[in-house]
């Protein structure tokens, strides 16, 4: 029945915006970051204060990129992500504003200038000084010989895209976030435990524009309610059986 209900949602809005968060993904098998067994649980983030200052956290921060430690890219989208994804191709939903840095909405086919980035992208890196972009595995050669990973253009230290503790927000993407969120008129949250702001902040700019809120997460969140609809459930199978609705 819920996904009956998210489908009546969808096809009744007018613009449709979708949010994610780890929820979605941990169900390709990529960890999150704050829960008990998660990333943080494991190993200590290094700030982007900590990497720009020391050559030693640089190094470490680089050994956890090509040894995969935090297990943040390599794996495949779910059904959530393809749904998402052909939602967005139908004409469905005009964005999703994502917290995830796993690049799978790219991968399960939405248009990168329909997926918002708030955290980054650790499946690519950027050079902190001109913004050139590098894909990880040209850099590999630079790290299995010890050496400082820096720009060819400008000599400046090379990071991967992901939002750092410590480092500035985006703020196209947060100024792209808004906008969408303030004029939607159905924001649908998918697999956040909504605390972690700025991000948190947009479910409820949209509901207070006036958007109807729908929160699909395995557990209950400080939202749930503000919320016009909340289901605790898999993101994936439900997502699934909505599509299905739509014959995508």
């Amino acid at each position: 029945m819920s996904a009956e209900q998210l489908a009546q949602a969808i096809a009744a809005a007018r613009r449709t915006v979708f949010f994610t968060g780890a929820g979605i993904s941990t169900e390709s098998g990529i960890p999150d970051f704050r829960s008990p067994g998660g990333v943080w649980s494991k190993m200590k983030p290094i700030t982007y204060q900590e990497f720009t200052a020391s050559r030693a956290k640089r190094r470490e921060a680089w050994d956890r990129v090509f040894n995969r430690t935090a297990g943040w890219t390599g794996a495949k989208p779910n059904a959530g992500h393809i749904a998402v994804a052909r939602l967005i191709a139908a004409g469905r939903a005009t964005s999703v504003i994502t917290q995830n840095v796993d690049n799978l909405h790219q991968d399960a086919g939405a248009p990168s200038d329909k997926v918002i980035e708030l955290h980054g992208n650790a499946s690519y890196a950027k050079c902190l000084e001109c913004a050139r972009r590098y894909e990880l595995e040209s850099l590999r050669s630079a790290w299995e010989a010890g050496e400082d990973i820096v720009c060819e253009i400008c000599g400046g230290l090379i990071k991967t895209a992901v939002i750092s503790f410590g480092q500035a927000m985006p703020e196209r993407d947060m100024m792209r976030a808004t906008i969408e969120a303030l004029g939607c008129d159905l924001f649908v949250v998918l697999g956040s435990s909504l605390v972690v702001y700025p991000a948190a902040s947009l479910p409820v700019m949209a509901h207070q524009r006036g958007a109807r809120l729908i929160i699909v997460n395995r557990e209950p969140t400080d939202m749930d309610e503000i919320a016009d609809q909340v289901f605790h459930t898999e993101i994936g199978p439900l997502l699934g059986a909505t599509m299905e609705r739509f014959q995508l």
